[in-house]
């Protein structure tokens, strides 16, 4: 399943370039997440109610096309790889013209909420990726 968010570039958002300042993108990826995880029924209270919680270990983001105030970004985000514990979401950023601005691969791992160490992606995130 892909999820699609759709949001509007905020003045606060600009760098002294005139364009969204690139650690901007990384909050617009991480909307784009929260927004998948909740479609997909994985909610922080649902993760838990299952001793574990996420963590984002690793993100590769390439900056393809600048962009500015006003315009509407659509931020998009689905499944891509699944290890034992860990996983990839594939997220991609395109303009109202459907020009892509950015994508990344973001890698995260499943850990128990009590020991803080990697465990088994339960079966509620890993049939995502099937």
């Amino acid at each position: 399943m892909e999820s699609r968010l759709d949001i509007i570039v905020r003045s606060t958002e600009i760098d002294v370039n005139g364009h969204v300042n690139n650690a901007k993108y990384l909050e617009y990826l991480e909307w784009g997440r929260e927004e998948w995880y909740e479609l997909s029924q994985l909610s922080y209270e649902t993760f838990g109610s299952m001793g574990i919680q996420t963590v984002t270990v690793n993100i590769n983001i390439n900056y393809k096309k600048e962009c500015k105030q006003g315009e509407h970004l659509t931020i998009t985000c689905r499944p891509d790889k699944m290890g034992r514990s860990s996983y990839v979401l594939k997220q991609e950023i395109y303009n109202e013209h459907g020009d892509l601005c950015a994508d990344a691969l973001v890698t995260s791992v499943t850990m128990d909420s009590s020991t803080r160490k990697s465990v088994e992606a339960p079966e509620a995130l890993r049939k995502h990726f099937t």
